[in-house]
């Protein structure tokens, strides 16, 4: 009766050691996934601010119509609680729900394509058993026809997506590879700044086709080629992510929510090992020559004050006392002007869209303070806003086509 009681007992401690070392594994999984979640920017998409984290329902403006994003939290009713581990996977990579029907590209399940299985895993670990259930329908999504009929995407998936997973750049190190997955899968860095087909499609989905990451337009803005990014070092790419600025810039428009829940949130490994992929990509053409005269003449008229243009006149009442006449602005604290390449964009949209609706830098854990340019939609008339940007993007060493009246009411009427 002792040895069989010994054995009971020895049977219970084994079992109970087992759990409580699969609990510290999954702990340690959900905590993973946290971090993952985070490198996907999910928060971003799939939470309305002042509401309930993961509980969807932001709405997401596309060529195709308003997309509102699904509630991803564990909710057994209206989120994803009763979904298997396969079906999870299946919606973040191939764009299928559990029901079936096809998701919409605004979730950038292409580019998500290429996480792996272990990551995938640990992302469903997390939002199964570290994400607060929230039992909130969110909005419907009601596009027009044809784009209504969710079935059609099939054929979209088929042309255009791909099942391969992540692939190494031959060569490489391991620092620039572990870059290239974060920035071709989880990041997708792609989405946004890889030139779009006739199909709304992403012409390129990794750095073996020289489109991919070369820019594109999102919203009215031009979104930059991230391909090498001659101007910048790799820690200037770092303090940007990190901080939403760096010596040269500062965030502006969607990369303002990329920086704020998700880059801000990476380790500086990872951080420097997408400066280290980027900077290893290249295919940008040459770099404008940087003239020193043009930009000594421009600093010097304004610090003159004499014979101004209208635009001139503007930049010194409304611009001059952050970016100074030198175009430099404050390193670290307000951008450059001179070079930018918001303000030397072919469409001056961006610029424009700053000027009517200010900006603000988002608080992170580097740079907890929230720096912001005020708004002048109120202040200036469509002619004044024209002859600001103009001066802006001719002024210094930049050389961009003027801005006029009926460009800045478009930008307007948009932000109305």
């Amino acid at each position: 009766m002792k040895i069989k009681s010994l054995f009971i007992a020895h049977a219970l401690l084994l079992g109970a050691l087992a759990g409580s070392a699969q609990a510290a594994d999954d702990a340690a999984l959900i905590k993973q996934g946290e971090y993952l979640s985070r490198l996907g920017d999910c928060m971003a998409c799939h939470t309305v601010p002042g509401k309930a984290d993961y509980a969807g329902g932001l709405a997401i403006e596309s060529s195709l119509g308003t997309i509102y994003s699904t509630n991803i939290t564990p909710d057994k009713q209206h989120g994803i609680g009763n979904y298997s581990e396969q079906q999870f996977s299946d919606a973040v990579r191939k764009g299928v729900r559990a029901d079936g029907s096809r998701l919409y590209p605004a979730m950038p399940y292409p580019d998500y394509a290429k996480t792996s299985d272990a990551d995938m895993h640990a992302l469903y670990l997390y939002f199964m058993k570290g994400v607060q259930p929230v039992s909130e329908p969110s909005a419907e999504t009601k596009l027009s026809f044809p784009f209504s009929q969710r079935w059609g995407m099939r054929f979209w998936n088929w042309a255009f997506t791909s099942d391969k997973p992540f692939q190494p750049i031959g060569g490489a190190s391991a620092e620039v590879n572990r870059g290239a997955y974060i920035v071709e899968s989880l990041g997708h860095c792609g989405s946004c700044h890889t030139p779009r087909g006739l199909g709304m499609n992403e012409k390129a989905l990794d750095s073996r086709d020289d489109q991919f990451l070369a820019g594109g337009s999102l919203n009215q803005w031009e979104v930059p080629s991230l391909r090498g990014l001659p101007r910048w070092s790799e820690q200037e790419i770092v303090d940007y992510l990190q901080t939403g600025r760096n010596d040269k810039a500062a965030v502006g428009g969607e990369m303002t929510s990329v920086v704020e829940h998700s880059s801000s949130h990476m380790t500086d490994a990872d951080l420097q090992a997408i400066a280290a992929y980027l900077k290893f990509l290249g295919g940008n053409p040459p770099l404008q020559a940087y003239d020193v005269q043009a930009q000594q003449k421009t600093a010097a008229k304004l610090t003159a004050a004499k014979n101004l243009t209208e635009g001139e006149r503007l930049y010194l009442d409304n611009c001059g006392a952050c970016h100074f006449v030198s175009g430099k602005g404050a390193p670290g604290v307000f951008p450059a002007l001179d070079q930018a390449t918001l303000v030397n964009a072919s469409d001056p949209s961006g610029l424009i869209h700053t000027i009517l609706a200010g900006a603000q830098q988002p608080s992170t854990a580097k740079a907890p303070s929230m720096l912001a340019m005020p708004p002048f939609a109120q202040r200036l008339s469509d002619e004044e806003v024209a002859q600001l940007a103009t001066f802006i993007r001719q002024g210094w060493s930049n050389q961009a086509t003027a801005v006029t009246p009926d460009e800045v009411a478009k930008v307007r009427k948009k932000l109305h």
